[in-house]
Order: structure tokens, then sequence, then C-alpha cells
């Protein structure tokens, strides 16, 4: 019980820190900073994300500055966008929260961009669920890094989720089993001046103001790969 109780004071704590910063997060201004996430890291020579990967993925989803604390326990939240692949082009933005605890010894907070990549129609479905759990709902792996990556295939079995993050200029493939992804209730409606389902977003290709940012950085990035 200490344990869980300790976990939750964390998240909790993670949370304030979020929502007193809320004039930082604003929707619109969230999808200028997760195009400039996709910007940096794969404009980056050799450290991006593999152009065969991105161009794989049937939806993208970036979270910047996801915030991780703990003292002995980690808790992490953050605030993220996503778009998925749709015939006419990149999905509407449907906004999401990431909230979930580690175990191990962990000291100091700190800020972290995150990415992720869903592979497959099937972890498309969890995304459209609008409230899922990696690792339990949904497959998750730490991504590939590197340019290319055409010689490995093992990436295109390993999981629904391909996760990457980004500390300290450091680009790494990041394990996320637990986190639970869901619904941002709040910046749906403040983007959208309602409330609109995950899916409907996800399956929508209207470019609302405010959303070019993204979906251009999308359409730059994630190119489809050859098959």
């Amino acid at each position: 019980m200490k344990k869980l109780s300790v976990l939750f004071v964390l998240l909790g704590l993670a949370g304030s820190c979020f929502a007193a910063e809320e004039e930082d997060n604003r929707a619109a201004d969230r999808m200028k900073a997760a195009a400039t996430v996709l910007e940096e890291i794969q404009a980056a020579p050799d450290t991006g994300i593999p152009d065969e990967v991105m161009g794989s993925a049937d939806c993208v989803a970036v979270v910047p500055s996801m915030l991780k604390a703990g003292f002995v326990f980690g808790a992490q939240y953050g605030r993220g966008v996503a778009s998925c692949r749709t015939p006419k082009g990149w999905s509407d933005p449907a906004f999401f929260t990431v909230q979930g605890g580690s175990f191990g010894l962990q000291i100091g907070g700190q800020a972290v961009d995150l990415v992720m990549l869903i592979m497959n129609h099937k972890g498309m479905e969890n995304l459209l669920n609008s409230k899922f759990k990696l690792g339990a709902d949904a497959t998750v792996a730490g991504g590939p890094i590197g340019r290319h990556a055409a010689a490995d295939t093992d990436w295109k079995m390993r999981a629904q989720v391909l996760s990457y993050s980004r500390a300290r200029g450091v680009f790494a493939g990041l394990e996320l089993n637990g986190a639970v992804v869901k619904q941002d209730r709040e910046s749906t409606r403040e983007f959208y001046g309602r409330m609109q389902p995950f899916a409907t977003s996800l399956q929508s290709v209207t470019s609302p103001q405010g959303s070019l940012p993204f979906l251009q950085g999308l359409a730059k990035w994630a190119k489809i790969a050859s098959k």
C-alpha cells in the first residue's frame, strides 16, 4: 500500500505540474511543438527514426516534454497529439494523455520528448478506442535508430507500437509498458470547440486551422515506404 501511495502522489504531482504550465500547453501550441520535435529528430544525421519505419507507421503520436519524475519509484505524465493515415492523407489531430508508473531506482525529474509509432491495423484499432494500456492492450517495444533499417525486418513483427524518447539531446528507443493512453477531452474541446470522439478525428481529413504545422511535418517525414 505504501508503494502505491508513493506512486499516486508522484502521478498527482506530475499532473499538477502540467496544469500549472497550461498556458504553455495549449492544443495549437502543442502541435507546433510536436512538429518541431519531428523536425529536429529526423533532421539529425544517422540518429533519427529510420525512413522505412516512419514510412510504415499507420499512425504517429508525439508528446513534447513528457514529464518523468521519481524517487525510487517513477511516474510519467504527458499530453500529446496523434494523426493516422487515411486514403486522403493524414487525419485531423487527436489529443491524448499518456500516464503510467514504472518501478526502479530513479532519482530526480526529467522532461523527455516522446514519439510513438502505431505500426499495424490492430494497433490503430486500439488507438481509435480512445483508451488503451501499452503492454496489455497493445504490445510496445523500443524502436530501431538510424537513417535506414531496410535490412532489419525484426521491427516489423516486434510490436504494435514502437516508442522513442529524447532527453538532453540523446535519442533512443523507449520501453513504455504499463503506460495508459487516453483521449485528452479538455484539449479536444479547446481545439474543436466541442467534444469530438477520438475515432472521428483520426478518420477525418478537414485540416482544421492550427493543425498544419504537425500535419505538414508528418507529410514530410512519414512518407509511405516503398514495398
